[in-house]
């Protein structure tokens, strides 16, 4: 982790399922040099982080959890005029009613947003494949994830007010997975699925450059998604001070 952030130095790197509270990050982690860092998490289950840039921001961030937040999912930060959270759907397979509850939750927190022209960038494990180019084919089924009622709301979701900046991008592009089953080697055989997104705001998803998946990057089953907005922020961020 910490040699992909003096790689590429992300001015925001959104974490998901981190399995830790704040206590059990390594400081080395937790006080990433350059970065303002909050974790939101507990030992052995969810959880989500951020990390934003002391280049970008010179103060720290306002950091708030919104009101549909459970198993510790979501965590936004104010940057500017731009509102960033990372969020971490449940899986579904224990609690589908759940997971269903979450991102209804989600779209009417995506419609605040709209309704008011705020600027958002949702980024994070949506836990549901998108549509059926969103799967290799060797892994198209009807399990969760690919079922058509989160298809459906995810659509919803996008309706709401946000956009699908990947698939924007890159529409005809049957090989854009994120994530991978842990063996038979999926991820070098690019056998996966996309479930990790960056959705944005319309004016700020026009603004995009690029947004990517780093397959060769990191150790864990989902890849980095990254992202670049021609867009500029205020140094000074809004600030809890």
């Amino acid at each position: 982790m910490l040699a992909w952030l003096e790689q590429d130095r992300p001015d925001v790197a959104c974490l998901q399922e981190i399995k830790a509270g704040a206590s059990q990050v390594p400081p080395s982690l937790s006080g990433a040099p350059g970065y303002w860092s909050f974790w939101h998490g507990s030992k052995g289950y969810s959880g989500v982080a951020l990390l934003v840039s002391k280049e970008l921001c010179s103060r720290a961030p306002v950091f708030i959890h919104p009101a549909f937040d459970l198993e510790n999912r979501i965590v936004t930060a104010l940057i500017g005029e731009i509102t960033i959270a990372s969020v971490y759907v449940p899986n579904g397979g224990k609690d589908f009613p759940c997971k269903m509850r979450f991102l209804a939750a989600l779209e009417e927190y995506v419609a605040g947003f709209a309704a008011t022209q705020d600027a958002l960038i949702v980024c994070g494990d949506i836990n549901v494949a998108r549509a059926e180019i969103d799967v290799h084919p060797k892994e198209r089924k009807r399990v969760i994830g690919q079922l058509p009622e989160e298809r459906t709301q995810f659509e919803q979701i996008l309706g709401a007010g946000v956009v699908d900046v990947a698939r924007t991008l890159d529409p005809e592009n049957d090989g854009l997975f994120t994530w991978w089953a842990p063996w038979r080697q999926m991820r070098e055989r690019n056998i996966g699925w996309r479930l990790d997104y960056v959705l944005a705001s319309p004016a700020l998803a026009k603004s995009a450059k690029s947004c990517v998946t780093r397959r060769e990057t990191g150790t864990s089953d989902h890849a980095p998604v990254i992202a670049e907005f021609g867009v500029s922020v205020p140094r000074t961020c809004a600030s809890s001070e």
